[in-house]
């Protein structure tokens, strides 16, 4: 087995798999039934699906998708988007869903965090925390439901987070989101060094070469979206994933 997870972290928004660019212009890319077929081929580790519509309209999660989605997902599959309840958490499990992700809801209520993973336990909860840099280069938490930056600090959030239960941090680049132009690797070293648990970077990767400075920078996983649905220079749609034996080389096995 691989030290590190190379997960495909796909977007939803009205059912259609896209693409963002800086969690903007959202580019509709295909089916995610189908992506999630070719995924399942591609013997991929993990899967993160978000749903970036649901929170904005203020709604709960599409079960009857997520349900087919659940059903032909052969690998671990993080679900987010529109999760504000326990019971709501409930239900996704019961469909199948190994964690849920959230960050809306935890801004406003971190005991919801402390309730889900007392019933389900803390590695099934992985807190979303979006980041952005400002005029100045400085990093700011960022809140993609409102669309707006929040006064406290991203790494006080994260361990907040992980204080009331969360057994992993998404922290995604919202500058380099789509921008295919490599990690915020100093990013990942804050984030890396700030939290006790796991560590999944997003938004930037342009190449495998990227994924690796991910893992060196401390990211436990390296998560990816325009890297594994775009292909060539004018971003054709083109689902893939890299090869066993390619990651193999690039980040080496579990003794």
């Amino acid at each position: 087995m691989l030290k590190h997870r190379v997960i495909p972290a796909l977007l939803l928004r009205d059912g259609g798999l896209v693409k963002t660019r800086r969690f903007k212009d959202a580019k509709y890319v295909g089916d995610p039934i189908n992506a999630i077929r070719i995924f399942n081929e591609k013997e991929v580790d993990e899967l993160i699906v978000l749903d970036i519509a649901a929170s904005k309209r203020d709604r709960e999660p599409d079960y009857a998708t997520i349900e087919l989605f659940a059903g032909e997902c052969f690998m671990p599959l993080c679900y987010g988007g529109g999760v504000r309840s326990v019971d709501q958490a409930a239900r996704l499990f019961d469909l199948g869903i190994e964690k849920i992700c959230l960050q809306s809801a935890a801004f406003g209520q971190l005991d919801l965090i402390s309730q889900i993973a007392a019933r389900y336990g803390s590695q099934s909860i992985v807190i979303s925390v979006d980041v952005k840099r400002n005029w100045r280069g400085k990093p700011v938490l960022y809140e993609s439901r409102r669309g707006q930056t929040r006064e406290q600090g991203w790494l006080d959030f994260a361990q907040k987070a992980v204080a009331a239960g969360a057994g992993e941090v998404l922290v995604t680049a919202v500058d380099r989101d789509g921008e295919m132009g490599g990690y915020d690797l100093d990013l990942i070293r804050q984030a890396a060094q700030g939290v006790r648990v796991p560590l999944i970077a997003l938004g930037g990767a342009g190449s495998l070469e990227d994924i690796k400075a991910a893992i060196d920078a401390g990211a436990s996983a390296a998560a990816a979206g325009a890297l594994f649905v775009f292909h060539g220079p004018h971003r054709a749609v083109l689902i893939t994933y890299p090869r066993y034996a390619e990651l193999e080389k690039l980040l080496g096995q579990r003794a």
